[in-house]
């Protein structure tokens, strides 16, 4: 349900074909929410089937014909039903955090090294984050300042685990 919902958010910005959604999943919500190939195809199809989307065939030059998808007027009503439904908070998995609180079975310097990889990591989505919060254009509207106050929230959230993890290590070293 949340998928197809962000689909809709992201055709409420501009008609997409289904490889313009997965790279705008990989640049853009990837830090909140992540969808594969298949899975965006399989939402689309799902959606046009509902009547939320719509589909216009572009004919290729040079290349296959392109299947922009539209949002219908169905399509954007369930789009501000979800926004304005209660949230519907997903249950956490973090298999760091599981790894961590099982990791007794480990002696001190295997779990360093667990918490060394996940800082590294951290360090690592950290860095993308920024990038992408520097190569971003300034907003031009409320809607791109809200993308851009998501993508602040996860930059915050990789600081804050990287002091959280800086502490964690001082207290086991």
């Amino acid at each position: 349900m949340i998928l197809s919902r962000i689909i809709l958010g992201m055709l409420a910005v501009a008609p997409m074909t289904g490889a313009d959604l997965k790279r705008h999943f990989d640049s853009t919500v990837a830090h909140l929410w992540s969808a594969d190939k298949a899975q965006i195809y399989r939402t689309l199809a799902g959606l046009v089937e509902q009547g939320l989307a719509s589909v216009t065939v572009i004919p290729g030059t040079n290349a296959p014909d392109r299947q922009e998808h539209h949002l219908t007027d169905a399509g954007r009503a369930a789009l501000v039903d979800w926004l304005r439904s209660e949230l519907d908070r997903q249950p956490e998995r973090e298999p760091f955090l599981a790894r961590l609180f099982v990791s007794d079975a480990l002696d001190d310097d295997g779990v360093l090294l667990l918490v060394e990889r996940r800082r590294a990591a951290a360090v690592e989505q950290l860095a993308v984050y920024e990038g992408i919060r520097e190569s971003a254009a300034a907003p031009a509207d409320r809607g791109g300042r809200l993308r851009l106050a998501t993508l602040e929230h996860g930059i915050r959230q990789a600081r804050t685990e990287l002091a959280w993890l800086d502490d964690l290590q001082a207290e086991l070293s």
